[in-house]
């Protein structure tokens, strides 16, 4: 089996699924994809990694959250039937758990029916992102090579990421670094998740935010 991540949460970028595929068909392996950060994100309506890259039907499982674009609580498996039957009876996450409330539950599919009636939310999510990246190119800020709406902002030394972190939150921007050992040494940074019910203003505050902090650190001039 093949297990990879859609999107890779630290660097926002994408897995190279369709190689990824075409390898376990060549070798009769199964694939399993964790789409945490891509459900809701990218494809038609948001249906992810695997819709983004056209792959329906080729991948084995495919594994999610609602605790993220969704916005709600809970996660799910998808595959076979006989896939989801063995993790009904084999899976210590589903025997030992507790089932989601009424509410949580009512709130996944709302959440659900109003990304298949209208797109507006992706596209005001990527809309949000760009302009936002777009900000920060120009500062002179480096955001790696993220092609999704996780942006990282990369700020070398873990001390620099910290302090650039506890600066931001005095600015009233909530946004924690990130440092050894969950990203390698020399490449922390702060890491901004955009969202569509950002409004424009807000993303301006942001970059302004950005920008004074950055230029304190001397991290921009």
């Amino acid at each position: 089996m093949i297990i990879t991540d859609g999107v890779f949460s630290m660097d926002g970028d994408l897995a190279p699924l369709p190689g990824i595929v075409e390898v376990a068909e060549e070798y009769g392996a199964m694939v399993m994809v964790d789409d945490a950060h891509g459900e809701g994100v990218l494809g038609h309506h948001g249906r992810g990694i695997v819709d983004h890259f056209g792959l329906h039907g080729r991948v084995d499982i495919e594994a999610g959250t609602m605790s993220k674009a969704f916005g709600a609580v809970g996660g799910y498996i998808a595959g076979s039937e006989d896939i989801v039957e063995y993790l009904r009876q084999r899976a210590r996450p589903f025997l030992f758990s507790s089932a989601a409330t009424p509410p949580d539950v009512a709130a996944c599919i709302a959440a659900i029916e109003i990304l298949q009636e209208s797109d507006m939310p992706v596209r005001k999510l990527w809309e949000n992102t760009e302009y936002f990246k777009a900000g920060l190119v120009e500062l002179g800020f480096d955001i790696g090579a993220s092609a999704t709406p996780i942006t990282p902002v990369m700020l070398g030394e873990a001390k620099t990421a910290w302090d650039f972190s506890v600066r931001l939150f005095a600015e009233e921007i909530f946004a924690t670094a990130i440092a050894f050992p969950t990203v390698p040494h020399g490449r922390a940074r702060i890491r901004a998740m955009l969202s569509a019910a950002h409004s424009r203003d807000d993303l301006d505050f942001a970059i302004e935010k950005f920008a004074k902090v950055g230029r304190e650190l001397q991290v921009i001039t």
